[in-house]
């Protein structure tokens, strides 16, 4: 007789897969995964691909942008192609010639801009799309009601972070935020990231930026990124300095819902 207890044909890791968007327990056939998991698996990995390689609607996000009432710019980086772009990351850090003289041929306010947001396509045109317009629609009321001085918005084309500090430097703020769309995961292809640069220059480093990440429905709420970018900004003004000598220790917001339980630490 065996001493094992009988089956009540219930998976005992469904109760911890309902917890987490992680691929947990998937279950095989034979040697291989069972079908629905591989499609899942599949459908993921073209969501990436997918979201690596669209093309950013500039004149669509212009139009949403509009409202908030910001002179936009419409720049590109110095590759030439997405593949470009892909291959030669140096290339999406600095800004193409014509993008160059568009800046340089602006007449600088009497009073130079506080911040500059650059919105940048990055690895993942859809997290712009989905993310970039309802983000500063919380984040340009709460700066304005704050007394802050804000610059154009530049709209930049196959950009990696790094261009923020070349637009920044060139229009006189005083910091620079970069949204950007990051490398897609199997989970997540439209997260969008949030850098921001005090005393924006060419040739900083990423120790002089601090991150506001894995901004999206699913993750971190627009409402909660700008508090948590404000709180940055706002410290970085009063201290003048940016990146790893300042941390994020904003309170977390009051009516925020309440995140899903982790069940590694709440027992």
């Amino acid at each position: 007789m065996s001493d094992k207890p009988p089956s009540t044909g219930r998976d005992p890791w469904a109760a911890l897969g309902a917890l987490t968007p992680a691929r947990i327990a998937l279950g095989r056939a034979g040697a291989s995964l069972p079908t629905r998991p591989r499609l899942d698996f599949q459908l993921a990995h073209a969501r990436a691909r997918t979201a690596v390689h669209a093309s950013l609607d500039l004149a669509g996000l212009a139009a949403r942008l509009e409202p908030l009432g910001l002179e936009t710019l419409t720049l590109a980086s110095a590759a030439e192609s997405r593949a470009e772009y892909l291959q030669r990351p140096d290339r999406g850090r600095r800004l193409d010639d014509a993008s160059r003289a568009i800046l340089a041929g602006r007449e600088r306010p009497a009073e130079a801009p506080e911040v500059v947001f650059v919105i940048g396509d990055g690895l993942s045109a859809l997290a712009i799309t989905a993310n970039a317009a309802p983000f500063l629609e919380v984040m340009v009321p709460a700066l304005r009601a704050a007394g802050w001085r804000i610059g154009p918005l530049a709209i930049v084309t196959q950009a990696r972070v790094a261009i923020g500090d070349e637009i920044g430097a060139a229009l006189g703020a005083s910091m620079v935020v970069v949204l950007i769309g990051e490398r897609p995961g199997l989970s997540s292809p439209d997260s969008l990231g949030l850098y921001l640069t005090a005393h924006p220059r060419p040739g900083l480093t990423d120790e002089a930026r601090n991150c506001v990440s894995n901004v999206r429905a699913e993750g971190l709420s627009h409402a909660a990124a700008a508090h948590k970018l404000l709180y940055l900004m706002t410290e970085a003004r009063r201290r003048g300095l940016s990146g790893v000598a300042l941390k994020e220790e904003a309170e977390a917001l009051a009516d925020e819902a309440p995140r899903r339980r982790n069940f590694l630490l709440d027992g």
